[in-house]
């Protein structure tokens, strides 16, 4: 095929904004070294990537806090204050998943997420009842750029990689994506995003 006819998004930097300091600048107030060597050594992306794999934020902050006593009260927020990371949507990539869908174009989800909070950040969205289908890492246990996550969401919706338009603000999973055949696409703006999909008549 020479274009795609099924657009599937990443969530976390192309339809909503994540960040943990959108929560930990609230907790290290005028301290962003101190915020950044938290967020580095403490409650790390290494740390919280095992939460997208599958882990529970339970287990996950009662280990960490028995390494790290003394922030217990910053480890802790991370779990409870969780939707304080993810501020807003991007609305102008909304846009076009709702002109996508309006026009009949099947859309999907792939998303490196916790499961027990996707649940949390599905109800604060409605345009996530849109898609078609959503594979989320932490009810598969698989993560992007793990080329299985990919091959999972493939069989388990009955599509093929060369239907599949593949969108991630991360070069490191479209480049896994094209490897398997999907016709990746780097996001770094709506405008960027939009003209491609034009180019393919999807919009």
């Amino acid at each position: 095929m020479s274009a795609p006819s099924v657009v599937v998004f990443d969530f976390g930097g192309v339809l909503i904004e994540w960040d943990p300091r959108h929560l930990y600048r609230k907790l290290f107030v005028d301290d962003e070294a101190g915020m950044e060597h938290f967020l580095t050594h403490v409650c790390s992306a290494t740390w919280n990537w095992m939460q997208d794999a599958g882990r529970s934020f339970d287990e996950a902050v009662a280990e960490l806090t028995g390494r790290f006593p003394e922030h217990a009260d910053l480890i802790a927020a991370y779990h409870e204050r969780w939707e304080e990371m993810q501020p807003f949507a991007f609305d102008d990539t909304v846009a076009i998943l709702r002109e996508l869908k309006a026009k009949g174009v099947p859309v999907y989800g792939i998303t490196n997420f916790p499961a027990e909070k996707f649940e949390i950040t599905r109800r604060r969205h409605s345009f996530f009842d849109l898609l078609d289908g959503i594979v989320v890492s932490g009810d598969v246990c698989l993560m992007k750029p793990d080329p299985g996550i990919f091959l999972h969401f493939l069989d388990r919706f009955g599509l093929e990689a060369s239907q599949c338009a593949f969108i991630d603000d991360s070069m490191v999973n479209t480049d896994v994506a094209t490897r398997l055949g999907f016709f990746g696409v780097h996001h770094r703006s709506a405008d960027e995003l939009r003209k491609k999909l034009t180019e393919w008549r999807l919009l």
